[in-house]
């Protein structure tokens, strides 16, 4: 077959579903929806829920381009131009066509698979269309199961991999490096040092430089500890940063236990630095760390007003409807986290019983907890925000969120990409994956992928070893 001819790609709904502009990513190739495809979309169109605004958003763009093209016979297929967003961006320069299924195509499937179920009268169309098209035609689909019959019944299939932020999970960014044990003698020649307001400054150049990111974390084993604050081309310069590991430089009581916490420590309490991700296994702090951080620039530096925390509710979904009270009533199942961390805070203080009981109750009501449903629309002034579990979360509603933030706001997003709960999304499409991979060369965010388990040594042997 000649490579250079345009393939037709069949998709299913789980892929507009999870992507709307899907249909504009396949450049010059075609696209084929199948009637049970739009029959599942129109199914999936009601609701207030991510997956329903998505396909609302699919069938709007059909619509626009039946419109445009209202004059063209259908059967000969839309041509698929280069489609704008709202903002002016363009969403690909797609120069395929759209055909649907005008005719029924009579399935020659296996008497095991009933033609009535709509994964296989999608894959019954699929084996019709190669009598009459002459290309390769691919079924598209997030549906582990269905790509696992489509390959036993001998039809091309593939994941949608245009969310794919990378190949492989081993290449995300980790936020700090380690340099090797003579990088001082290799570079002796060429650093120049000097301390401003009792902090340590290095400026160097060379080849190890170039990958770097700003407030990206630089470190030699034994005996050094620092941060990119500023890179250029030919210029590198790190400023020594501040231990969090001793008593006297202590968070609310909480001290860093290992290199990694006291990175942490110096992107969450840098008031430069407007978002901060942080990823890890359980057990590795990220929750302590966060509050903790926040407490102590809210209620004793008075830098923040308010602490907002959330999170997505799986495995309920979208809709917390069916808890009773307010909404952050609905929400506190789903915080034990927070509740758990604030234990240990509030706890933390040597002080009597109702000195403990007063310190509760201030702190609980310096912290709100939210739903993702109604952040929609919002915009956060001079708050400290809270995302967490945001591995479950999709880039689309990572950047929902996120641009909520307003003058004065700091971001925090926590997760581990090795507890994705969210249907269709990997380690590699996870929104988590997506802010970290995107934001490491902005001069105002940081990252750090924490590495030990400091809950217990009976959590941190089960993380290693089940």
């Amino acid at each position: 077959m000649n490579d250079e001819k345009a393939k037709l790609f069949v998709l299913d709904t789980n892929v507009l579903m999870h992507d709307p502009t899907a249909l504009f990513r396949f450049q010059e190739h075609n696209i084929f929806l199948t009637m049970t495809v739009l029959e599942e979309l129109d199914q999936g169109k009601k609701g207030m829920s991510e997956v329903a605004r998505n396909v609302r958003q699919v069938n709007r763009f059909i619509d626009d381009l039946m419109t445009e093209h209202k004059d063209q016979d259908i059967k000969l297929g839309l041509p698929l131009n280069q489609y704008l967003t709202e903002n002016g961006n363009q969403l690909s320069n797609s120069s395929g066509r759209l055909y649907f299924e005008t005719e029924a195509h009579s399935p020659r499937l296996p008497d095991s698979l009933p033609g009535s179920k709509n994964d296989n009268s999608i894959l019954g169309t699929v084996i019709a269309l190669s009598d009459d098209w002459d290309c390769e035609i691919i079924l598209v689909s997030k549906d582990i199961n269905l790509r696992i019959k489509a390959a036993v019944l001998g039809i091309p299939v593939e994941d949608y991999s245009n969310d794919k932020v990378l190949d492989d999970l081993e290449l995300l960014f980790t936020g700090s490096q380690e340099l090797p044990a003579e990088f001082w003698q290799q570079h002796g020649e060429s650093i120049h040092s000097w301390q401003r307001d009792g902090k340590t400054y290095y400026e160097f150049s060379g080849a190890d430089t170039a990958n770097w990111h700003p407030n990206q974390f630089i470190y030699l084993k034994d005996n050094f500890d620092g941060m990119v604050i500023e890179k250029t081309s030919e210029l590198c310069v790190i400023e020594v940063i501040k231990n969090y590991t001793t008593e006297h430089n202590s968070v609310w009581g909480i001290q860093a236990r290992n290199r990694e916490q006291n990175f942490a420590f110096n992107l969450l309490m840098n008031p430069e630095i407007d978002f901060v991700s942080l990823s890890g296994q359980a057990g590795t702090g990220k929750t302590l760390l966060t509050l903790a951080a926040a407490l102590t620039q809210t209620l004793e530096e008075k830098r923040y007003s308010e602490i907002i925390m959330t999170r997505i509710t799986v495995p309920v979904g979208e809709d917390i409807g069916f808890l009773p009270g307010t909404e952050e009533e609905k929400m506190s199942p789903w915080m034990g986290a927070l509740m758990d961390n604030l234990e240990v805070l509030v706890g933390n203080d040597k002080s009597e019983a109702w000195e403990q009981k007063a310190t509760s109750d201030l702190v609980r009501h310096r912290i709100k907890i939210s739903s993702m449903n109604f952040m929609r629309g919002r915009t956060f002034l001079n708050k400290f925000i809270i995302l967490d579990e945001a591995q479950n979360l999709t880039s689309k509603q990572m950047k929902t969120l996120i641009t909520r933030a307003g003058p004065g706001t700091k971001v925090v997003c926590l997760g581990n990409i090795g507890q994705i709960d969210t249907p269709y999304l990997t380690e590699t499409t996870s929104g988590l994956t997506y802010i970290v991979d995107r934001f490491k060369e902005w001069q105002h965010s940081g990252h750090v992928t924490l590495k030990r388990g400091e809950r217990s040594r009976l959590a941190d042997y089960a993380s290693r070893i089940l």
